[in-house]
């Protein structure tokens, strides 16, 4: 199978080329250009892509207007290096996999700041519920970022970044439906007047189905639903030009109905998820020394509060749950920026965390009840972190960086991380490399659960889970920078990972490696149309049982067309295929592996634009019908279909 994806690559490549070649006569003189986007996340400062040596994808503006999607989480599906899994359809909890690592091993922010769940068994972050309204862009940084971020972060970072408005007053508003009964509204305020700028938005989704546990098995006929409402803004004031102030908030609030399990009778009416969720920082920035130092401090606060109800019922009359889960994130950071030449910055910095969690539930069935308290408890983590950048000539450019993190619990631990390039003009080549380490800090659960009845749980000796991680490649612009080709080689080695024992509870046992390949292709025919492949090869294995780890694909490949047709009319297909995996099945005693099998999908969104400000557009998903599981016995989405509106004035 490999080796058939690695020729459709080299087959898209030569269509492409070809494609390009006959591009419009008009476009001839001036063909379009590969854009250098500006990023932040690879180190923590505005820096060119092309002058960054860590492995990034940015998803622009540009591009999820284009998609027409309504969800993080359906944007993230075609991204490089990354695997998702969800638990049926939407508002089901959803996973990714970056690299081939656990996903509590990937660092999630809402603009520089971790939203991962502490109250989570091993605190990761369910990306079911962040809605695209208000996104600006996101970026997805690949490897170990614990020198910059901290703890979680032992397979990389993505950072959702908020819109800032600017210019005259712009209201916008969008409304899609169809398929499943789905119905999707957004609106938003932005603009800029003086001193203030501000980018204000709401988002409803609402939606009927398909059945969580998949309706291929027997006994499961029920439609889930999910409905979600969130608010968003970002408000700015610059007070002159050393000083600025940025308030951010993000609300969610959700309802996702849910089945009991996955695979045959796992239907439930009336198995309800609540999820609330509320997200605010505000950040100062100002500069001092005739501009040199530049130094910023924010302050944010993460509320997470989650309820499950599940009441009796006609099918389950002896059975019911009930759950609370709450959780509370305070961070406070300064971030100093030192421009000491116009080819070296250096970047140090504080950050003080302390996270907090509780939780309750009950269960009752015809075997009796069972009842878990978990009290409040309380971690608090202090990060000092230095960074050096490096530009000389425009291109040769490197960063290095150490970390050093002390916690309430178990200690300290230090990372390091570096990160160099070089850029040969001549023939618009960029070589790269990466060595970098991580950390995860034990979860406040896997630290303080309470013993049971069947033995301990919580172990307060636990020690932070490590990475250690480098990846080598280079990236190529041919015919005069309109096409771009990568290609890097990663491999991840991971220890100390944090494992559950029924006779000890949760003990440091576990060992695990990822190594693969990636490659991409982007090309841009015009300045609207343009063409994107990506292809990574992952093979992650838990190095003690010598398996291979759930629910990882070896082979992942998409590609994405955007073709303006005319000046009004733009198209925009999309193919996604994901390789065989393994799963276990829970359905037998005792629970067997089985083999997923490999799917590939089909979408396409069309847009027309009657005026610059009323578009119309028609979005197809899963255009063949496919039917597939990212899980074992959980349902996927058939085929939809969802006509919209766009108004923006």
């Amino acid at each position: 199978m490999t080796k058939k994806l690695f020729l459709m690559v080299l087959i898209l490549t030569i269509l492409t080329v070809s494609a390009q070649s006959q591009s419009k006569n008009k476009k001839e003189e001036n063909p379009a250009e590969l854009q250098y986007n500006i990023v932040v996340t690879a180190t923590r400062l505005e820096t060119p892509a092309k002058e960054v040596a860590s492995s990034i994808t940015v998803i622009t503006s540009q591009e999820l207007k284009r998609l027409k999607k309504t969800t993080i989480l359906e944007v993230l599906q075609d991204v490089l290096g990354l695997d998702l899994i969800q638990n049926g359809g939407p508002g089901g909890t959803a996973s990714v996999f970056l690299r081939g690592a656990n996903s509590e091993h990937t660092l999630v922010l809402l603009d520089g700041v971790e939203i991962n769940d502490p109250i989570s068994p091993s605190r990761f972050c369910d990306l079911a519920h962040l809605s695209l309204a208000n996104v600006d862009r996101i970026e997805i940084l690949r490897g170990p970022q614990s020198t910059l971020y901290g703890s979680d972060a032992l397979a990389g970072v993505i950072n959702i970044i908020t819109k800032k408005g600017q210019g005259k007053p712009k209201i916008s508003f969008s409304s899609q439906g169809g398929s499943y009964s789905t119905l999707s509204n957004q609106t938003s305020l932005s603009g800029s007047s003086g001193s203030l700028s501000y980018s204000l938005a709401a988002s409803y989704f609402r939606d009927k189905g398909p059945s969580a546990a998949s309706s291929s098995y027997e006994g499961n006929k029920e439609k889930d639903g999910y409905r979600n409402l969130s608010l968003s803004g970002r408000v700015g004031f610059k007070f002159n030009d050393n000083f600025d102030l940025d308030l951010i908030l993000r609300s969610i609030k959700t309802k996702t109905d849910i089945d009991n399990f996955g695979g045959a009778y796992g239907d439930d009416p009336n198995n309800i998820q609540d999820y609330d969720a509320f997200f605010f920082r505000g950040q100062t920035r100002f500069l001092l020394l005739k501009n040199r130092w530049e130094q910023r401090f924010s302050l944010a606060v993460l509320d997470y509060d989650r309820h499950h109800q599940n009441s009796p019922d006609d099918s389950h009359p002896l059975e019911s749950e009930k759950g609370s889960f709450k959780s509370k994130l305070l961070k406070a950071e300064w971030q100093n920026n030192l421009y000491l030449h116009e080819a070296n910055t250096l970047t140090f910095g504080l950050d003080l965390q302390q996270e907090e969690g509780e939780s309750d539930y009950l269960s009752k069935g015809a075997f009796g009840s069972f009842s878990s308290h978990f009290p409040q408890q309380k971690a608090q983590t202090a990060g000092f972190y230095v960074q050096d950048q490096v530009r000389v000539s425009g291109r040769f450019f490197a960063t290095v960086g150490a970390r050093l993190d002390i916690h309430s619990q178990f200690g300290s631990d230090f990372t390091y991380r570096l990160a160099p390039g070089y850029f040969i003009e001549k023939t618009g080549t960029k070589l790269k490399a990466t060595l970098g380490t991580a950390f995860k800090s034990p979860s406040l659960y896997q630290l303080y659960a309470p013993s049971t009845l069947w033995g301990p749980i919580g172990n307060q000796q636990l020690k932070p889970e490590e990475s250690i991680g480098w990846d080598v490649g280079f990236e190529q612009e041919i015919l005069g920078k309109r096409i771009s080709i990568g290609a890097t080689y990663f491999y991840n080695n991971f220890k100390n990972l944090i494992n559950f024992d029924y006779a000890h509870g949760y003990i440091n046992i576990g060992r695990a490696q990822s190594k693969g390949i990636e490659l991409s292709l982007q090309a841009h025919f015009d300045d609207q149309s343009l063409f994107k492949v990506n292809y990574s090869h992952t093979e992650a294995k838990d190095k003690d049982k010598q398996t291979y780890l759930l629910r990882r694909p070896k082979d992942k490949l998409s590609a994405i067309l955007n073709y303006a047709l005319t000046e009004k009319i733009n198209l925009n297909f999309n193919f996604l295929y994901t390789g065989q995996r393994q799963d276990m099945d829970f359905s037998t005693w005792p629970e067997t592996e089985v083999s997923l099998p490999a799917y590939w999908l089909v979408k396409a969104v069309a847009s027309y634009n009657l005026n610059p400000h009323f578009q119309l557009f028609l979005r197809l998903d899963n255009i063949f019908n496919k039917q597939y599981e990212m899980i074992k016995g959980y349902g996927t989405p058939g085929f939809s279909a969802l006509a919209g509106l766009k108004l923006e004035f």
